[in-house]
């Protein structure tokens, strides 16, 4: 049976989710495509950490071991922010690697550019997990464009503030304790800056701009409001209303082709497609010429919404093996 090698690059929670996923499904990974899938190497910062026990993969703390090794057909990147994971992607698709990134922050500064590196090598980038979580908005908006046109991109882009909102709603507390409590639960960061202060969900109505319209609004014409100044009174007026906040990611493109984006708390009525999205949940509507508005709903935060996506990504590549050549 052919074997395709990837490596994954940072054992983070979402490093660790991707190689999970590989190994639990492996079977039904070989029964559905017929290939075997081999995590040949890692990428860590501490080899000396005390880890996941991963037999028969190589784990190394230099990436030159496993860019210049001319096995490798995939690189999975789940490294934090824009460099070196940007350096990594372009050397490994300079390489002739297929690779697959989660890395929202680089994606949507470097995105452009590595697609067109890519498509001079011949080679995929796949990039699903940078937006949504478990909810396959990348794919479902490249399934639409040959044949539909993309009016409006509007929705819950980051599930850390939308638990957050969902907690201080039902339970009363104060926005400090709501964020504790999604510390506690591997949903926020240590330092959760970019997910309650809006620029989370802006990098990925950024990535979501460049897919739909081939282009992205100057980002600072972009109003960012996160949702850390939103109160226990502003949530219980709200509701009194029988209103919900919801911290939403907007972008529209005008009849003349300019693009107006914003990010930030608005008040949704009952009925609304995000009423009812509650917890961790993303949602996505896209607004299209012909079809209408069509909405997707799934988990946004956690291990393994994120590295079920890179897997879904991969794949997809495996899918086109018909036109893109791998290991066998």
């Amino acid at each position: 049976m052919p074997t395709i090698k990837v490596a994954i690059l940072g054992f983070g929670t979402v490093g660790e989710g991707i190689y999970r996923i590989l190994q639990e499904r492996k079977e039904a990974i070989q029964k559905e495509t017929g290939y075997t899938i081999d995590v040949h190497s890692i990428l860590v910062r501490n080899k000396g950490k005390v880890r996941l026990t991963i037999p028969g993969t190589k784990v190394t703390d230099d990436v030159q071991e496993i860019l210049s090794n001319p096995e490798i057909d995939v690189v999975f990147e789940a490294i934090v922010g824009e460099e070196p994971a940007y350096t990594y992607l372009s050397e490994a698709i300079e390489k002739g690697c297929h690779v697959i990134t989660a890395n929202k922050a680089m994606f949507a500064k470097h995105g452009p550019a590595l697609l067109k590196h890519a498509q001079f090598r011949d080679v995929k980038v796949c990039y699903e997990a940078t937006t949504a979580g478990g909810v396959p908005i990348i794919r479902t908006i490249s399934s639409l464009l040959p044949a539909d046109r993309v009016r409006r991109i509007r929705g819950v882009l980051n599930g850390t503030s939308n638990f957050i909102l969902t907690k201080m709603r039902e339970e009363g507390i104060s926005f400090e304790a709501a964020l504790r409590e999604a510390q506690a639960r591997g949903f926020a960061e240590a330092d959760p800056t970019d997910d309650v202060g809006g620029m989370d969900a802006f990098r990925k109505l950024m990535i979501l701009s460049t897919l739909a319209f081939g282009k992205q609004p100057d980002w600072q014409d972009v109003p960012i409001v996160g949702i850390d100044q939103l109160t226990i009174p502003d949530i219980a007026d709200a509701s009194k209303g029988n209103l919900r906040y919801r911290h939403v990611a907007n972008i529209t493109i005008e009849a003349d082709g300019t693009l107006r984006g914003s990010v930030g708390p608005v008040l949704i009525e009952p009925g609304h497609q995000l009423y009812g999205v509650d917890g961790v949940d993303n949602a996505v509507i896209v607004d299209t010429e012909h079809l209408g508005a069509l909405t997707l709903i799934g988990p946004g935060a956690g291990m393994y919404p994120t590295a079920s996506a890179m897997v879904g990504d991969l794949l997809q590549i495996i899918g086109k093996r018909e036109t893109v050549a791998l290991t066998s």
